[in-house]
């Protein structure tokens, strides 16, 4: 690794309360039930680690955005039940961040028991970072461990505030996540493909510009390719299109040429008449896309040239975005394709969070990847070269106990 972070191995927790940063940022449906709970899962070694060690563990997270007000449709509640459920154990939850309810809760803690915070982002001061709530949530706790890595990239204050407080130590997430992801930017084996998808290639400009001194391949999908198609004088007809991204994009395809990088793009899409799951839809060549209608999806020969690519070609593949609106059973197959690739090679894989890790679990090939990233926000800025605010504090503080 990199960075050196200490790891929650190093710290002696026995009878000790711990703040645990945890990324428990699940979809909820309308009766405010947890309908994808990988987060929850990626949080258990950690806390397993800490229960077993007769830590008194408290948990805290954000989920969504209520922008510091109390939205009941964001409460964490409905996470406590999940939690116990998977770790064989009652969650306490308290309905209080960081205010004398949730001091008391703390105190009252038994060794090997667990409690869960209310919503971070209910409070005000925690994207803001302020002082005076870092003091009061950093009260809570005599250790910190921060095993969100899906929020590192934010300065907020249960990321950096709590850590410069305590004595902070990375958990077996986050850790992994900045180990498993550093090998992409430090010394992949080659050859090494990324595929990138999604719907904005603004959103990936900086990810694909850092990637392409590192990769023998870039291969672009999704809504975002129509930028590149349309780059190379293509017309995209009323596909998504970003026009003051074009000159950008020449000038990331002329950089590609100069270093002798390959840049695979559709050379055909799936088109349709509308943006609706039953729309009249037909495959055509990604130079002959008339007006009226859009791309929805990488055609077929275009997946199976991009699945050559992660399977054949590759020792190191790494994916983020899908190939087309994957949700809709009319307009999944490019994506299908890419995921059963990227799950049958023999390369080392390193799947982004987000849409990409929902592609994976609706095609049942989420434990086919060797690694999964819970944080798509994170793992990009990461990509792009950034500092993380959540890792650098973790690295700071352990160099200062050495």
């Amino acid at each position: 690794m990199p960075l050196s972070l200490r790891t929650v191995e190093a710290a002696e927790v026995d009878d000790r309360r711990v703040l645990v940063r945890d990324d428990f940022n699940v979809p909820l449906d309308d009766d405010g039930r947890v309908t994808d709970d990988l987060r929850v899962r990626a949080s258990l070694p950690t806390l397993r680690h800490l229960i077993e060690r007769r830590a008194k563990v408290i948990c805290c997270s954000h989920l969504g955005r209520p922008k510091g007000k109390r939205v009941a449709k964001y409460s964490l509640e409905p996470v406590a039940g999940v939690l116990g459920d998977l770790l064989g154990l009652q969650v306490a939850f308290v309905d209080d961040v960081a205010g004398d309810q949730a001091a008391q809760a703390a105190e009252e803690l038994s060794p090997g028991r667990v409690l869960l915070l209310q919503n971070l982002r209910f409070e005000p001061g925690e994207e803001a970072n302020d002082p005076a709530f870092a003091d009061r949530l950093a009260s809570l706790g005599e250790l910190y461990v921060d095993d969100a890595f899906g929020a590192a990239h934010r300065a907020h204050a249960s990321v950096v505030g709590v850590a410069e407080r305590l004595p902070a130590y990375a958990g077996f997430l986050l850790a992994r996540e900045v180990k498993e992801l550093s090998r992409l930017l430090e010394g992949p084996e080659s050859p090494f493909v990324a595929v990138l998808g999604g719907s904005k290639v603004s959103d990936k400009l900086a990810v694909l510009s850092n990637l392409l001194s590192r990769v023998d391949t870039l291969v672009i999908g999704g809504g975002m390719c129509f930028t590149f198609l349309a780059a190379q004088g293509y017309g995209v007809g009323d596909s998504l299109f970003e026009p003051d991204q074009v000159d950008a994009v020449r000038d990331l395809l002329a950089r590609a040429e100069l270093e002798g990088k390959g840049i695979l793009l559709p050379t055909d899409v799936v088109v349709a008449d509308a943006f609706a799951a039953d729309a009249h839809h037909r495959t055509v060549p990604a130079s002959a896309i008339d007006s009226g209608w859009r791309g929805l999806d990488i055609g077929p020969d275009t997946a199976a040239a991009f699945a050559a690519a992660a399977v054949h070609d590759a020792r190191t593949v790494f994916w983020n975005g899908p190939m087309g609106v994957f949700e809709w059973p009319a307009f999944e197959a490019g994506t299908r394709a890419v995921a059963e690739a990227v799950a049958s090679t023999d390369a080392y894989t390193v799947v982004g969070g987000g849409d990409s890790a929902a592609a994976l679990a609706q095609f049942g090939l989420a434990e086919k990847v060797d690694h999964l990233s819970t944080g798509g926000g994170a793992s990009l800025e990461m990509l792009e070269g950034r500092t993380l605010p959540g890792v650098s504090v973790l690295a700071e503080s352990s160099s200062a106990r050495q």
